[in-house]
């Protein structure tokens, strides 16, 4: 067992883990269900995570390699009960479907506007080209993302 310290959006977790654990199953077992499990390969990106403001795919990321860091999943966008505005414009827009990937989603694109200097559709759709989704085929998402962005 190792003994580790992670900031989750922005609440300190000690703990004593396994050694070969991943964030994932790391971030589950600390009762963070917005982070999804999907392919376990780092393919799909359901399990998006920023990791010291850079985003990295949970189940292939050693929860060691996240000790002493900032880890940031969608729930810190939001101060409960309040939706944060971009989660307000995917519901506008209805860029939400089965909702699987949305949490992956809302986080990659909101880690994209705080970050780009001027954002174009090309630049955020490979932005949030990491995350798999079969539902929505990016239309209504990248709508609500560009709404957020001229909105601001």
């Amino acid at each position: 067992m190792k003994s580790i310290t992670i900031s989750v959006n922005d609440k300190k977790i000690h703990a004593e883990i396994p050694a070969p654990q991943t964030l994932l199953d790391f971030l589950r077992s600390n009762g963070i269900m917005s982070v999804k499990r999907g392919c376990e390969s780092g393919e799909c990106g359901s399990c998006a995570v920023l990791v010291d403001d850079e985003p990295r795919a949970s189940c292939i990321t050693l929860t060691l390699q996240a000790d002493g860091k900032e880890v940031k999943t969608v729930d810190a966008l939001s101060t409960r009960p309040d939706l944060s505005e971009l989660q307000k414009r995917f519901i506008e827009v209805g860029a939400i479907q089965c909702g699987y990937c949305t949490p992956a989603l809302l986080l990659l694109a909101d880690h994209y506007l705080n970050n780009a200097l001027s954002p174009s559709e090309k630049e955020l759709r490979e932005a949030i080209s990491g995350v798999l989704c079969r539902c929505t085929g990016y239309l209504k998402p990248v709508e609500a993302i560009k709404k957020e962005f001229k909105a601001n």
